[in-house]
């Protein structure tokens, strides 16, 4: 109760609602791509247009990759309200989330699997900078 007393008296930053919005595309990119999964050769099978390799990947995964994107989305999910209602816990769970697809994009592109992966690296980075800042940290009251 206390922690939703003391968001209430802070403004959110204009970043962080940003990110909050970015968590939420997580959510839509996850979800529908779980759907698309579930639903082979359905309406949104051309999404897959956009990433062919994504798409190999995750059939190649089988039922886990449905499982994966479930998980994703939800954490998205989670992440985003976190975010939106400045909790702590929402802070360390989006910060896990930017390292984990850091780590990713750089394994990715390391292993020639992805190479245009590495641009989401240095973004990634920027962002926790900026989710390190003092601004930030004290709306979330770290």
């Amino acid at each position: 109760m206390e922690d939703l007393q003391l968001t209430q008296t802070r403004t959110r930053p204009g970043g962080v609602t940003l990110l909050a919005c970015l968590f939420l595309l997580g959510v839509m990119a996850s979800g529908l791509s779980m759907i698309s999964l579930i639903t082979p050769g359905g309406i949104l099978e051309p999404i897959w247009r956009l990433n062919p390799h994504a798409h190999q990947g995750f059939l190649s995964m089988g039922p886990y990759a449905v499982i994966l994107l479930a998980v994703v989305c939800v954490l998205c999910a989670v992440s985003a309200y976190g975010f939106f209602t400045g909790r702590r816990w929402g802070y360390y769970l989006g910060v896990i989330g930017l390292v984990i697809n850091m780590i990713g994009d750089l394994i990715n592109a390391l292993v020639g699997v992805e190479p245009r992966a590495i641009v989401g690296v240095p973004i990634v980075a920027l962002l926790l900078w900026y989710l390190s800042s003092r601004r930030v940290r004290t709306f979330f009251a770290i």
